[in-house]
């Protein structure tokens, strides 16, 4: 069995060194344990600070493109390689390495194919009180949206199985924690929260550069990946509301009509007919999403089953950057 911790870096050279210090060398239930990082197209010697405190694996892009991406060409990586395990974290040393067996155990003991790491987020002090309120709101919304218990949505801190790995797909570029639970949600994926420690902070958040933004980036992913995966239940209930509401004002209509011929209240109609009409339209994008969605799985599957034949067959010919 091989573990490989996987760390997306940019320009991470002052706190990379003290993220890979706490990192095992060892792992209860593994043969190996390596360590992965990607550097998404850093402009300072990242790279070169990893090689020098022991990373086996530098995966680079020569430009920035992104901390999914970076995630995403992690897990390619690592695959490639032959994990059976891929545990991610991050280089400012926000969570404690020493955490990683309680992550890695629910794999090992087949109780799940991802597990996050849930934050203290109340006993966290860098954490403001906003921050700490938008990240129980955000957690909430998630698992409404990916029908999971996940405590700490946004936990970057988090193992997956090989299976798993295989499964996800991440299609916004700005963060990967909130789409890929919604997504395994979606894919009868088991996922598992687990109490972690935290460690002091190094330096300011690059992610969450206000809070606006933050939340705003937050809800756009949310909706984004309910439009992809479930369109018809999206769509429906939208469609629904329009329909309702055109039934009210032509029943409107159709009651003043009976009583004083409707003159005067010719708005109902007009209303009516705009709010039916948008509500069959939405309903007929629901049905063609849910045509697509369904392709889309069928692609999916398709998708696992090449990367078990490719991986399968070249997990020991990689070649690191």
């Amino acid at each position: 069995m091989k573990l490989i911790i996987q760390i997306p870096c940019l320009n991470e050279s002052e706190t990379l060194a003290i993220a890979l210090a706490e990192l095992p060398r060892e792992v209860a239930g593994f043969d190996s344990v390596e360590w992965l990082i990607i550097d998404d197209g850093s402009t300072d010697n990242t790279a070169e600070v990893a090689r020098q405190n022991g990373v086996h694996h530098v995966v680079r892009h020569p430009v920035n493109r992104g901390l999914a991406v970076g995630f995403m060409s992690g897990l390619d990586a690592c695959l490639r390689l032959g994990a059976d395990v891929i545990v991610n974290t991050d280089a400012d040393n926000q969570y404690c390495g020493a955490d990683i067996p309680k992550l890695t155990a629910p794999i090992l003991a087949l109780q799940a194919d991802i597990v996050i790491g849930a934050r203290p987020i109340d006993q966290t002090e860098h954490f403001s009180w906003i921050k700490k309120k938008l990240q129980r709101l955000g957690s909430w919304a998630v698992r409404m949206a990916s029908k999971t218990d996940v405590a700490d949505a946004p936990s970057g801190f988090r193992a997956m199985s090989r299976e798993a790995a295989m499964r996800l797909n991440v299609f916004n570029a700005y963060t990967y924690t909130l789409e890929t639970i919604i997504q395994a949600g979606q894919s009868n994926l088991s996922i598992l929260s687990v109490p972690i420690r935290t460690n002091g902070d190094l330096r300011p958040s690059r992610l969450v550069k206000s809070i606006g933004s933050y939340v705003k980036r937050s809800l756009i992913t949310i909706l984004r990946v309910f439009v992809i995966y479930r369109p018809l239940a999206l769509f429906f209930y939208s469609g629904l509301v329009f329909l309702l509401a055109g039934t009210i004002a032509g029943g409107r209509f159709l009651y003043f009509y009976l009583e004083d011929g409707g003159e005067g209240h010719i708005q109902s109609v007009i209303f009516a007919s705009l709010c039916i009409t948008l509500g069959m339209l939405f309903n007929m994008m629901g049905l063609i999403g849910d045509l697509i969605a369904t392709n889309r799985k069928l692609l999916e599957r398709i998708d696992v089953r090449l990367q078990h034949l490719e991986f399968g067959s070249r997990r020991r010919n990689h070649d690191d950057d």
